[in-house]
Formats: structure tokens, C-alpha cells, sequence
């Protein structure tokens, strides 16, 4: 893998990262293909809205269907039809927060499945197994997310643990790699404290990987704190290795961390959001399922290229939300895609002519303005 840093603007970062599967354009926001697909989503659609790369969930599939069952179709790509590259995290997030009975030692994390209460053990080291069965290009170590509110010391005692597996799970995939060219990021965490994310990141930096990510929030601590460990821990990292927030998160919080060096996102929230009935759009959130959009013949934006942004009436999205039809589900996950995708593509734009700054002011002046029906 390599990146290049093309271009700074301020804070904000545009570059390639090149990978046996092809470039990815960042600031990069990733689609969650929890389960070896992006809820409601076809995978030339995803590819088609411009997601360069999308993300695998190494928890789920290794329950189902088995890494050793992907690997043998041929690994994600084939199994998904994915063409592009694809980037799995560590398993260890849901494997605190969704499996019964988890049970966490200087190992790994012993658990059972949340699908059949089935036994099983993710250690450093099977957990890069895991990531390098399913094919990805983008591997991620494993790591205690450490919860919030955490004291100083017990995140302190999370990270001195995390940093442990990472050394590991660094030996581990120098053994699977095999000299394939994909890739191995670290995770920085701490929790909120300023010395314990510089401790982190001096730590991996030491360790040595290709990528660096900032793992442990999105878990509560809020939107002004999770910015002021960005600021904090951003500067810490190498500028020549991305960089990736993990989990999040809401377009604001992309484009405030872009401004902060950020390269790459993943959060469920577009395609959550969509099922659910909200969409996000340049004019701020859209709850499709209000009273006031049975009537309105406008689409949620008439100058996307999508079609679901531009084709179909606020009236009928509104009908099919209300009547649980499955169609309303997906397009209104295609349009937030698209309009995530659209937002980072407009980053990339502004950073190369050196006007971030400009678009975002732009930005928040055009989500204040607000969405409400002219007529």
C-alpha cells in the first residue's frame, strides 16, 4: 500500500492511497457492508454513487458465514462482487458489544455468539487470521475500545492492553501478508485524555504501520469532546500514513474532522439513518416521514445525479415509509450515500483549489438555511 499527500489546506489533507485493488481517493468516506453487503445497496451501485472502498465486519462474518467459508469462494470481493478494495475491522467493538458473556484477558476476548451463544476466542492473532481469510486489503489490529466515561487509569490500563495486541497483531500479519501489498493499521486510543492518545499514537509509531486510526469514540463522549481529541491526536500521527476516525459519524462531523487531517471514515448512520426515514441533505436532516411531506411533489434534491435524490416525490417517499415498503428503505439509503459521497467528493474539490475554509462556511451556512417547503 502507499499513500500520497497531494495537497493541504489548513488542517485538511487530499491524497491516494493505492492498493492491489485499486485507489482510494481521500478524504474517503467507506460504506458499512456489515454482513458482506451495504444494507439495501447494490454493489454497483455503491461503486457507481463513488465509494472507492467499503468496509467488512470481522465479527459477523466470522460467525456466519465463517472466514474459512469466504476464503474458500474466493474471499470478499468474489463473494460480494466487489471490485474495489475492501478494509475489515479488528471484530473487537462488537465483540464487547453485542456477544453474551465476554470475557476479556492478556489472550483476547473469550465470548458467545449473540446468534447461537456458541463459544468462541479473537485473539490478536486469529483476528488478523480472520481479516486476512476474508481477503481484505485494509487490516485493523485488535483493540479494547475503551468505554466512556472511563477514569484516567482504567483508560490508561485499555490502552496499555491495546497497544500490546497491536505489537502482536503486527507480528501476526507479518506472517499471513505474505508479501501481498495490503495493509496494517494501528488504532490510537485513551479515551479523552490528551496524554494517554500522545502515549498511543508514540507507541504505534514505534510499533510501525501502514495507516493510523483513532479508535474509542462515537461511545458517548459527545461532539465538542470527540473534536478536542482530534485536535489533540491528529498531530500526533505521521503525515505521511492516513489517517481514519473510526465510526463516525454525521456530515458535520466528517467535514470538522477533515478540517482536523482526517483521510477516512466508516459509520452505519447513512444507511441507518435511511432505513429509518431520514435523510441527510445540503440543506440539513429530512425526517421523510413528517405529516408535512404527504403532499410535497419536490424530490430531496433535484441537482443530485441520483435518482433517488432527484426522480421521486417527498410525497411517495413519504407514502412508502409510512406503508413499510421496503423500496422506501432503499432509496433513501441510496440518496444518503450519494449525498455522502457528493459531500466528500466536494472536500476533495475544495481542498485542491485551496478553498476548504470557504466550503466550510458554506456548508453550515446551507445546513441552517434549512429545508422548508417554499410554497
Amino acid at each position: 500500500m502507499k499513500f500520497t499527500l497531494m495537497k493541504s489546506d489548513g488542517g485538511a489533507r487530499r491524497g491516494e492511497i493505492e492498493t492491489p485493488r485499486g485507489t482510494i481517493r481521500t478524504p474517503a468516506f467507506m460504506p458499512v457492508g456489515t454482513a458482506a453487503t451495504v444494507k439495501a445497496m447494490y454493489p454497483d451501485q455503491v461503486r457507481a454513487l463513488g465509494a472507492d472502498i467499503v468496509l467488512g465486519n470481522t465479527y459477523h462474518l466470522m460467525l456466519r458465514p465463517g472466514a474459512e467459508e469466504v476464503a474458500a469462494l474466493g474471499g470478499l470481493q468474489d463473494f460480494m462482487q466487489w471490485d474495489g478494495p475492501i478494509l475489515t475491522d479488528s471484530g473487537g467493538f462488537q465483540v464487547m458489544s453485542l456477544s453474551k458473556l465476554a470475557k476479556m484477558s492478556e489472550e483476547g476476548v473469550r465470548f458467545q455468539s449473540h446468534l447461537d451463544g456458541s463459544e468462541h476466542m479473537l485473539t490478536p492473532e486469529r483476528s488478523i487470521e480472520i481479516q486476512t481469510l476474508l481477503g481484505a486489503n485494509i487490516r485493523m489490529v485488535l483493540d479494547e475500545c475503551t468505554p466512556f466515561p472511563a477514569t484516567h487509569e482504567q483508560a490508561e490500563t485499555s490502552m496499555q492492553l491495546s497497544m500490546r495486541w497491536a505489537a502482536r497483531s503486527k507480528n501476526a500479519f507479518a506472517d499471513y501478508d505474505a508479501g501481498a501489498g495490503d495493509a496494517l493499521f494501528g488504532i490510537v486510543q485513551g479515551g479523552v485524555y490528551e496524554d494517554l492518545r500522545h502515549q498511543s499514537a508514540a507507541m504505534l509509531q514505534d510499533i510501525g504501520f501502514d495507516g493510523y486510526a483513532v479508535g474509542g469514540l462515537a461511545v458517548g463522549e459527545g461532539h465538542d469532546a470527540m473534536l478536542e481529541v482530534l485536535d489533540v491526536t491528529t498531530p500526533a500521527l505521521p503525515q505521511d500514513k492516513p489517517r481514519y476516525l473510526m465510526g463516525v459519524g454525521t456530515p458535520e462531523d466528517l467535514v470538522e474532522a477533515v478540517a482536523r487531517g482526517v483521510d477516512m471514515f466508516d459509520c452505519v448512520m447513512p444507511t441507518r439513518a435511511g432505513r429509518h426515514g431520514t435523510a441527510y441533505t445540503w440543506r440539513g436532516k429530512v425526517n421523510i416521514r413528517n405529516a408535512r411531506h404527504a403532499a410535497d411533489p419536490r424530490p430531496l434534491d433535484d441537482a443530485m445525479a441520483c435518482e433517488a435524490s432527484s426522480r421521486y416525490s417527498r410525497a411517495y417517499l413519504h407514502h412508502l415509509h409510512r406503508c413499510g415498503e421496503y423500496l422506501g428503505a432503499m432509496l433513501l439509503t441510496w440518496h444518503n450515500l450519494a449525498f455522502y459521497q457528493e459531500l466528500m467528493a466536494a472536500m476533495r474539490a475544495a481542498i485542491e483549489e485551496g478553498r476548504f475554509e470557504d466550503f466550510r462556511a458554506s456548508f453550515y451556512d446551507q445546513q441552517k438555511a434549512g429545508d422548508i417547503d417554499p410554497r
